[in-house]
This record gives structure tokens, sequence and C-alpha cells, in this order.
């Protein structure tokens, strides 16, 4: 045990030597289990803040700093402080989560430096920072320093900004935060091209570190940017927009033609978004985190009881495709009315009408398009035991959001999916929480998509019940033979879906292998098995989640229907069983007495023997349903075999390239 604490200190103070740090001392902040610990420091010379974070093996420097327009620097020109220290261990209710509770463990040491301090944390399974002002009056934020340095290149996995301009930074700032990883080494990484939150940074020794912000409110969202020097990042964040014009997709958007020279003008006694970096020893770790959610401000809302998760009958990804109806299919009632009947009779409880139920190109959300009779369709899926959620451009919403909010829930609308936010800066980060409020008021649940990634909102805002910010299923309507969704499906369990629920939209029901994957904008198809598909309703965190597929290709399939329709969308347990990044994971989750396990691979074929004894219970009294790859699956995807087996300890099951297994045990 002495060997162990003595080789991360020995390898931080020679880490602060090659950085060339001339700082006396470090006070040392310690996970409650000791393995992951933060130095925190003042460099002599100038006075300034540096923290080393360790897990024991490998060390990152960081310098944090925030500027005033004033001129002054938080975290520089430090002379007298105090230091607070303090441990916290308690059990928090968790609501429309992976879990039903989180347990909130760790350490804290706050240094005290007048009119601000700085807040750190240590929980098991990594170290978090930020700054708390106690300033009169508004304050503005000319820019926030967070550079790190680590002592090798390592391999980074980024998602770029998915800007068309790409040689301008300014310009990359406007992006829908979906895009896959790149993945090369940190000097390696274009240094032109801003990448978004989380990022991960394999040390290739099995231990991983992951990059993430948590509870950004009232303040731009966090971009990553690669110096081009060895292994190191630095922190870059949108300015506050100066002047916008309308326009964007269908002029559903506020482009900005002009910004600030400043990010951030916000009150001046508040707490800023914590900086975290989440240490890993193996994958699972990572998928396992709660970091993000115990980050984030607790929930504003007392009754939650009208806050209803769910699975959604969903129509834009299939474009309207109903096959063998006599009426003309698209935005209409008599369509809708079909879908409506098919939730019903799949006990799915949304159905959501898309983009194109508004007038286009108005950015007005009052104008129906005369094919839809809302008030009917609200009628006709209430006597149906089914709720309608409405799709909203940001602009037509936010131009008269109390006006639109109070209508559409006095008529019986219980929800809106808005989209084409397209930004991270703090003028739409302050519309999120004034949309999230809102909705609230009026008992709307919301789900956000072209927008930034989750930062603990959810926690705070429980009705916010899903985001996007993730390159989903959706790609596969436009992208080509070479875009890869198998492999970053099997990393974003351990990337993107860390910092909160995402909206990925799996439920294809035509399914392609490698070879036989084309792009098809009305007829869409996914990439990987049948059972692939089946399988990510456990392995994407989604409380409220899509069934993507037409309803007609759903009632061909009675068997996958009836199993997606049964799986539950929020959790009172999940457990990672397995899985390594760009490779594979298997994910448990239970949901009351229940368990359902899903797992999918990468492009690989493999077996997966999974220990089904800590999930059984009274085997007499145990129904498993297990959906596998069919023997041919690895030639046509949609070949699958399901049983109902008889298991009381473990099973091996042959995962075919791109594909996965579900399994259901329900205790009777």
């Amino acid at each position: 045990m002495k060997s162990r604490l003595f080789i991360p200190l020995f390898a931080i103070i020679l880490f602060a030597t090659l950085t060339g740090f001339s700082q006396t001392n470090y006070k040392y902040l310690k996970s409650p289990d000791s393995r992951i610990s933060i130095g925190i420091g003042i460099e002599t010379n100038t006075n300034s803040l540096v923290c080393l974070a360790s897990d024991g093996i490998h060390t990152v420097s960081f310098i944090p700093s925030m500027t005033l327009a004033d001129g002054k620097i938080l975290g520089q020109g430090l002379k007298k402080v105090s230091y607070k220290q303090n441990s916290v261990n308690e059990t928090i209710a968790a609501h429309f989560y992976k879990r039903s509770s989180v347990i909130n463990h760790y350490n804290s040491l706050t240094m005290v430096c007048g009119s601000y301090s700085v807040e750190f944390r240590a929980y098991n399974d990594g170290i978090a920072y930020r700054f708390v002002t106690s300033m009169k009056d508004s304050i503005t934020i000319s820019q926030e320093q967070f550079d790190l340095s680590f002592e090798k290149d390592y391999l980074l996995y980024l998602a770029h900004s998915n800007a068309k301009d790409t040689t301008h930074i300014e310009a990359q700032f406007f992006n829908s935060f979906e895009n896959v990883y790149v993945k090369k080494g940190i000097s390696k990484q274009s240094k032109n091209h801003l990448g978004f939150l989380p990022a991960l940074i394999d040390f290739e020794d099995g231990n991983k570190l992951l990059l993430s912000e948590a509870n950004v409110q009232d303040y731009p969202g966090m971009f990553i940017l690669p110096t081009g020097k060895q292994g190191e990042l630095k922190a870059i964040f949108s300015p506050y927009p100066k002047r916008e014009k309308q326009g964007g997709h269908n002029l559903l958007q506020l482009l900005v033609l002009e910004r600030e020279n400043f990010i951030a003008r916000t009150a001046g006694t508040r707490a800023f978004p914590w900086r975290q970096l989440l240490f890993s020893t193996n994958d699972a770790q990572l998928a396992n985190s709660d970091m993000t959610y115990c980050l984030a401000e607790k929930s504003h809302l007392e009754d939650l009881s009208w806050i209803k998760p769910g699975k959604v009958a969903w129509d834009w990804w299939n474009d309207w495709n109903l096959k063998g109806v006599p009426f003309r299919t698209g935005v209409n009632n008599e369509t809708y009315k079909y879908y409506i009947d098919f939730a019903s009779k799949n006990g799915i409880e949304y159905v959501i009408l898309d983009e194109g139920w508004a007038v286009n190109k108005q950015a007005d959300l009052m104008q129906v398009v005369p094919e839809i009779n809302l008030p009917e369709l609200v009628a006709y899926a209430k006597q149906h035991h089914v709720d309608l959620i409405l799709w909203a451009g940001y602009w037509a919403l936010e131009r008269d959001m109390e006006n639109i909010i109070s209508h559409y829930s006095k008529m019986g609308i219980k929800g809106f999916k808005v989209d084409f936010f397209d930004r991270n800066d703090q003028k739409i980060v302050r519309f999120t929480e004034k949309l999230a409020a809102l909705c609230a008021q009026y008992k709307m649940v919301v789900d956000l998509h072209g927008i930034f990634p989750p930062s603990g909102l959810q926690r705070t805002y429980p009705n916010i019940l899903n985001y996007e910010a993730v390159s989903g299923l959706e790609q596969l309507k436009w992208q080509g033979k070479k875009y890869d969704a198998v492999t970053f499906e099997t990393e974003i369990p351990f990337i993107r879906q860390t910092c909160g629920t995402m909206d990925f939209t799996q439920g294809a029901m035509r399914n392609t292998t490698k070879r036989g994957y084309y792009p098809n904008y009305s007829n869409p198809t996914s990439q990987g098995t049948r059972c692939r598909q089946l399988a990510e309703y456990m392995i994407f965190e989604s409380p409220i989640n899509m069934l993507c597929d037409s309803p007609t290709n759903y009632e061909a399939e009675p068997e996958a229907t009836s199993f997606i329709s049964s799986i539950p969308t929020t959790w009172d347990e999940t457990v990672i069983i397995d899985g390594k990044v760009s490779e594979y994971v298997v994910i448990a989750r239970r949901s009351g007495h229940n368990w359902y396990i899903g797992g999918i691979t990468n492009w690989t074929a493999r077996d997966i023997t999974i220990d089904f004894t800590p999930f059984i219970g009274n085997q007499d009294k145990t129904k498993i349903t297990l959906f596998t790859d069919g023997v041919n699956a690895d030639r046509n995807a949609e070949d699958f075999l399901m049983t109902t087996p008889k298991v009381s300890k473990s099973i091996t099951i042959h995962l075919a390239p791109g594909g996965g297994f579900a399994t259901s045990i329900l205790a009777e």
C-alpha cells in the first residue's frame, strides 16, 4: 500500500517538473477510495492556479482561470487564499434515469479567494471543479481558460463540429452536434476543427479519461480544440450573439451575424459549470458513471406525477410510409389516425407529429396545414389512450413561446419535440432553461433535438425527457456506404451517453449487412442485424423512446414489435455487464422485478457468455425470452431466432457481424 501511495505522488511531482511549473507545494484532494487525486497549487512566478489530476498511473495538468471584462482574472494573482474541506456520502433519488437512486460520494476542497472561490470534488471515478463568485450586480465573462496537458500524445476520440465550413472557428459554432468520432493522437487531430464534448482519451493500457462538463446553466457550452502540440488541448467557448437574423432550415433558426467580445453576462453571485475528468480502469466504468447526474442542480419541480415517460410511434424516419392502406399517406389526419391505432394496439404511449404539421417557412406554430385537424386528432388519440407530441422549430417556438405552449396545452397536446437550435452560446442555453420551466408550468414534456449535449438539466427539470446531440439512426437515410454506424454505436455508450440520455431513434425493421447497406430516404434501413435494433432499447437510455419504423413494417413483424413494446424506458437499476469501446457492450437493466439485457458488437462476429444467475430469482416462476442473430444473419441481417430457454446459470450467445442479442427475464 505504501508503494502505491508513493507512485502517484512521484508521478505528479515529475510531471510538474516536466511542464515547467515552479510552484513550491500542492494541496492534495483524494477520492474516497484514495485511487484518484488532484493537486491544487499556486505557481510562484505568476501566482496562478495550476492543477494536476492523477489516477495513480497517469497524470494530466490543467490551468483553470476566468477573465472578467474589467480585466480581473479569477485564478491568477493569488496571494491570500484559504481552504475549506468537506466530505459527502448520500443517496439521492433519481427520476427517469438509468437507476432509481444514485450514490453521491465525494471529498471536496474549496479554495477561497476573496470575492470568488474554486471548488474541487474528488469522486471514486473522477474529479471536477468549478468557479463560484460572490460579487455585486452582474458580471461579464470575457473568456474562460481550461488548458490541458498530457504526458504523451494519447489516442483521442473526438466528435467534431459538423458545420460545412471547417476553415473558420467562428463558422463552426453553428452546428447540430451530430458526428462520429475521429480517433487519432491528440496532436494529430485537426487544430482548426472544433470538437464537442464528451471527449475520450485512451491511455492505451486499459485506462481512459473522459472530458465533460456538468450543470451548464446561463452560460455557453464548451468546445475542445487540439493545439497541434503533443498532448495539448484547450477549451473554446462561443461568444454571445450581438446580431442575428432569421434563416437556416425552413427559416426556423436564428443565424448569428456578429458576436460580442464576451462569452457570458450573468449574475455576480452564482456557481459556474463544472469541468469534469472521469477516470476509468475499464470501459464498463465509463458507461456506469453517475458523475454528471450528481453534479447537476437538484430538481426545481416538486410534483413529477404528471411526467410520463414512454415509447413513441414516430413518423419522420419512415417518411409516413404506410403500405396497403386505401388513402394517400402523408401529413394528414388519416395517416396519423393509423399511427394512433397502431400505438393503442401495442401499448405505446405517444405519437409524434414531426415537421410538416405547421405551415412551412412561416415560423408560426399557430398556422396549421389544412390537411391536419389537431383538435380532432387529440380527441381521437384520447379515446385510444394515446397522447400527442408536436415537433417545433426553435425560432418558431421562441418568438411566441408562452402563447404557443398555453394554446396547445389547453388543446390536450402533452409535449414538444424542439429542433434546430444548432448553437450552444449563452443565449441558447438560457432559452432551454426557460423552455423547460415554462413547459413544466403547463405540464408538458420536452424532447430536444439539434441541440448541444446534455449536462444534467434533466435532473433540474425532469420534464426534459430526452436530448439528441448524437449521430443517430436518421443518418442512414442519407449517409453513403462509407458511413460506419455500427462501430459508432459501440462507442457512444462509453462516451456520449455518460453525460445524459439520447434520442438515437432505433427500431428499424429493415436491416442490412455491411455490404448490403445503401442510403434510402423514403424507405430507410439500419446497418447491422434485427437483434441489434432490439438490443438498443436496452443499450441506449431514452426515457421517451422512438419506434422509428412504419407501423405497417412493425405489423409485419409481430414478434419483434411485441418485444419492443414491452420494454420499459426508465429503470430501477442498471448493470454494465461487459464492454470495450469500439468493440462491444452488454448492459442489463431492471424495472421492478423484471430484467432486460441487450448486447451489440461491431462488425466483428463474437461469442459472448452471460451469467444469468444474478438476474433470475425463482426459476420456476421466471419466463425468459431470448432474441439471437439467426444462423444466416451475416448474409441476411433480418434473420433472427426467438426462443424461451430455461436458463439457470450461464449461456454463450453468438453475435453476427454488426449483430446483437436481446432478452427479457420476467418474474411471473
